[in-house]
């Protein structure tokens, strides 16, 4: 038989050619069938665009219930159970913290250094306790090391001159994680993948290691560790000393802890992996959530509006502190107000500390305001000097004018709505004292009068009044319902559940519908799913689905079983897209030209294939079920095979071309399914025939059809 991988190559080839042949590829292909206005394509429709795609049997259920219905009740999730879905996310303890005690159990690089340079007690909780002396080690190792370079070359020490983690822009900066909890801390993984190489270690660097690592494994046996219960493994983890604890935090690093965590409650397992990286705990497990609600929710418009809103008010995680602001972020601003008014979610995510940090209001101070200009708090402190407070030099004291911009330019107005700097100035002089209470120790909103700009502010034409934090609702109150917020953001949701470049008709009739409902989202929506422009048959299969689209619907496609979404996150990571990992305020474009290149097909076919072969840890599929039964004890035709696979994967929406394409490939050998009698022991012959299926199924995953939604 030729070699599977060559032939899959050929596939390769041929899917990319066609792929680089441009636009024309992503429209509908004559030979596709069809839409006929028969209740079956009407299912597969709202399915492909309410949901992260069918899952097998989804369609049947839509039918059963009917189409409009099924509609009805995605637009109120409260109606719609989800209990199955929680015992999934009962290990990802972090998703229902606050973030105080995220803050508190997860600290960032800044309450490191806090407890390091001795302004804070370590705290005495041991698991609590250890996360901070690795993550100190690890600070004082990159410390001791800025000091070596700076005697060789004094130069050098005007870089160590941040450690604080500041820039002059008051932003902290730390380097990325991808909330891969595995990786060192993210307050220093850069510097200490670097003091990590041996090669870069000085001799006396090397030979403490070596003693470290020798006492280690010779006091304490770390290899026999594994072979303890999971609760006696973490207790005599939490006995060891500093040293000890440092080193097994190094030998953990990376992908070969895991095995090592088998069997650990998820307590202990957050603990043992924020040993590395605390803050790419929470990141972690957020990713995971999403990943898992995508695949698992019963309430799917929620979870794809909860995507959709999350995208329009980006922020990114990897921002210092964000990391711990985002969960709440996330749970407590967007999820309620999803699928409610959209003032409402404009004035919670105006007043999150995850947006007051992302956009750097929290540090905007008026330049007439009274901290600007000195002026005490209170009158009876002229009688003393005004001493400095810590950093104050470090932090900026004028105008932040990000979250004024981007609050017009893309969570509102739109680049085209029709303001000038002069407002961009004006409205951040409004939001001036809009601060976050004490932001490392995970607190929430707060309004500081002394940071204030006084006097009254001109926006868009109209005068606001002098009111201190009731100008910036009203400011929030007058964008929201403006015309040309319900227009901009009726032709996002178009361009979301319709096309790339939706009937400028259609959107302003959303528009109207935004407007005379005050911007109530379900009515919008309601508005756009009963339109015949969302029904029409050039709207079936053609908008290309991102990254996290096409990972969530293959694995609902083929009704895997996901015991760990994390091997899913880093394939995202792979495609280009980490969850919370756009860095830019315009968050991820939801259109086909960002997604479509032959790199991007060949990333999404080497997953499509490692999934169907069960090659993702932790995400088993029966792909043989999908064929239609158990293909181990019955001789089965390819051809037919690949039938039963096109109608459970595409519900038969395949091309001409795609299925002679892949049949060549059946007929050069590729999928060949040896035959066998009945009840006849497992040979050879038998994981031909089962890599056989599943390359099949990996194929039609990977195909220019499934790639639309």
């Amino acid at each position: 038989m030729p070699s599977g991988r060559a032939t899959t190559l050929a596939f390769l080839f041929l899917s990319l050619c066609l792929l680089c042949v441009g636009p024309p590829l992503l429209a509908r292909k004559k030979d596709v069938p069809q839409p006929n206005a028969n209740e079956q394509h009407r299912a597969i429709h709202a399915l492909n665009r309410l949901t992260f795609g069918p899952r097998p049997g989804d369609i049947q259920h839509v039918m059963a219930i009917g189409v409009d219905q099924w509609i009805d009740l995605q637009l109120h999730p409260e109606r719609v159970s989800d209990d199955s879905l929680t015992s999934r996310l009962e290990s990802l303890r972090t998703t229902r913290m606050s973030t105080k005690e995220l803050a508190e159990n997860f600290p960032d690089g800044q309450e490191i250094r806090q407890v390091m340079n001795g302004k804070k007690p370590m705290p005495s909780d041991p698991a609590l306790r250890m996360i901070y002396e690795v993550q100190i080690g690890r600070q004082q190792q990159r410390k001791d090391r800025q000091q070596e370079k700076a005697k060789a070359d004094p130069s050098s020490e005007q870089k160590s001159a941040s450690e604080d983690g500041m820039t002059p822009s008051g932003a902290q900066t730390e380097a990325k994680t991808s909330g891969d909890p595995a990786a060192p801390a993210a307050s220093s993984s850069d510097e200490h993948a670097e003091a990590s190489s041996p090669a870069k270690l000085t001799p006396e660097e090397q030979e403490q290691a070596r003693l470290r690592e020798e006492h280690l494994y010779s006091d304490l046996d770390v290899q026999q560790l594994p072979n303890l219960s999971p609760d006696e493994r973490y207790k005599k983890i939490l006995s060891m000393s500093p040293a000890d604890q440092f080193a097994l935090a190094d030998d953990l690093r990376g992908g070969k802890g895991q095995e090592f965590l088998e069997g650990l409650a998820p307590k202990q397992k957050e603990v043992l992996e924020a040993v590395n990286n605390p803050g790419g705990v929470v990141v972690s497990e957020l990713q995971q959530a999403k990943l898992l609600r995508a695949i698992y929710s019963e309430r799917q418009l929620q979870e794809v509006m909860m995507d959709f809103w999350f995208n329009h008010f980006n922020v990114f995680a990897e921002k210092g502190i964000d990391r711990l602001f985002i969960t709440s972020y996330e749970r407590d601003v967007i999820r309620p107000h999803a699928l409610g008014k959209f003032e409402d979610l404009l004035v919670a995510t105006a007043k999150s500390p995850a947006m007051l940090f992302y956009l750097d209001n929290w540090l905007s101070v008026g330049p007439d305001s009274p901290q600007a200009l000195g002026i005490p708090a209170h009158p009876y402190a002229m009688r003393y000097p005004m001493r400095p407070r810590p950093n104050q030099g470090k932090r900026p004291s004028g105008l932040n004018e990000n979250y004024g911009r981007e609050l017009m330019e893309l969570h509102t107005l739109s680049v085209n709505g029709g303001y000038s700097q002069h407002d961009v100035t004006e409205v951040a002089n409004v939001f001036t004292g809009w601060t976050i209470d004490k932001p490392y120790q995970g607190g929430d909103f707060k309004y500081e009068p002394r940071m204030h700009e006084p006097g009254p502010k001109f926006v868009l034409g109209r005068k606001i009044k002098p009111k201190g934090e009731a100008e910036g609702m009203e400011v929030l109150h007058r964008l929201a319902t403006s015309p040309q917020t319900a227009h901009f953001i009726s032709l996002k949701l178009a361009e979301r559940f319709v096309s790339d470049d939706p009937p400028p008709a259609l959107v302003d009739r959303m528009t109207k519908t935004f407007l005379k409902k005050k911007g109530d989202i379900p009515e919008v929506l309601s508005m756009l799913f009963h339109s015949p422009e969302f029904w029409d048959d050039s709207t079936y299969r053609d908008k290309v689905k991102t990254p996290f689209e096409f990972v969530a619907s293959a694995v609902r496609a083929t009704g895997a079983q996901v015991d760990d979404a994390m091997p899913l996150t880093r394939q995202l990571n792979k495609m280009g897209m980490p969850l919370y990992g756009a860095q830019p305020p315009t968050g991820y474009s939801m259109k086909a030209d960002a997604w479509v290149s032959s790199s991007a097909l060949l990333n999404r076919m080497n997953f499509a294939l490692a999934l169907t072969n069960g090659k993702i840890r932790g995400v088993q599929v029966d792909v043989q079920q999908l064929a239609g039964g158990n293909l181990s004890t019955q001789p089965a035709d390819s051809n037919l095979v690949l039938s039963a696979l096109e109608t459970s994967l595409l519900a038969g929406d395949i091309s001409k071309q795609t299925h002679d394409s892949i049949t060549a490939q059946i007929d050069s050998g590729v999928a060949s399914q040896p035959k066998q009698q009945n009840n006849s022991p497992r040979t050879p012959g038998d994981q031909a025939r089962s890599s056989g299926v599943n390359t099949l199924a990996g194929l039609l995953l990977g195909s220019p059809e499934f790639q639309r939604r």
